[in-house]
Order: C-alpha cells, then sequence, then structure tokens
C-alpha cells in the first residue's frame, strides 16, 4: 500500500511556519526505512498495513510536540500483491505522456 500523509500543528506560536514539526515527521519516516517520497505538501511512504500505519502515528506524535493539536490528512492506495509502486505508478505516468508527445507530434 501506498499512504500520501500531511501531519502539521496547531495551537502552538503564532508563527506560520511548521517546517520544524514537519522535519521531525519527515525523520520518522526517513528512519523507518520504507520507501517514501517528501513533496511540498505531502509525504508518501510505501509498505504493508501495519508498518505503514505504526509510522505514520509515530510521525504524528513527533508533530505533536510542536503544539496542543495536530492536524492529519492522509490518503491511501491499498492494491495487495503489488511493490514498488511508489515509483512504478510515476514512471508508467512518464511513459504515457511520452507517447501522448510522440502522437501528437506526429499528428502534426
Amino acid at each position: 500500500m501506498i499512504v500520501a500523509f500531511s501531519v502539521a500543528p496547531s495551537g502552538a506560536s503564532s508563527s506560520d511556519s511548521v517546517h520544524e514539526a514537519v522535519a521531525a515527521a519527515v525523520r520518522v519516516v526517513r528512519e523507518s526505512g520504507l520507501p517514501n517520497h517528501t513533496s511540498s505538501m505531502f509525504t508518501e511512504i510505501e509498505g504493508e498495513w501495519d508498518e505503514v500505519m505504526d509510522v505514520v502515528k509515530r510521525a504524528t506524535e513527533a508533530v505533536g510536540r510542536y503544539g496542543s493539536r495536530v492536524s492529519l490528512v492522509l490518503k491511501a492506495d491499498i492494491r495487495p500483491g503489488h511493490t514498488g509502486e511508489i515509483t512504478g505508478k510515476v514512471e508508467r505516468l512518464e511513459r504515457a505522456i511520452e507517447r501522448q508527445a510522440e502522437g501528437g507530434a506526429a499528428a502534426q
């Protein structure tokens, strides 16, 4: 399964920046050893249900130290028997874009 999640503290100082708290969460994810990717708004992690949810829980707890509340947004792609999809999905997308570009160039 792949889980994309975003976690942020609230109820702390008046600063708009949450980068220290997010860094603590991303560190938990990276130290897990599971395949992962962080973008400007989400972190994706791939693995089995229990191991992924454990990492999300620990990342959320790490952020909790930065405020009195935590906001967690989570989206999951649960596809038993498939691994390597954190990169495989993107690779298939890029190939499709290339095919479409080649087909579009041939039609002009």
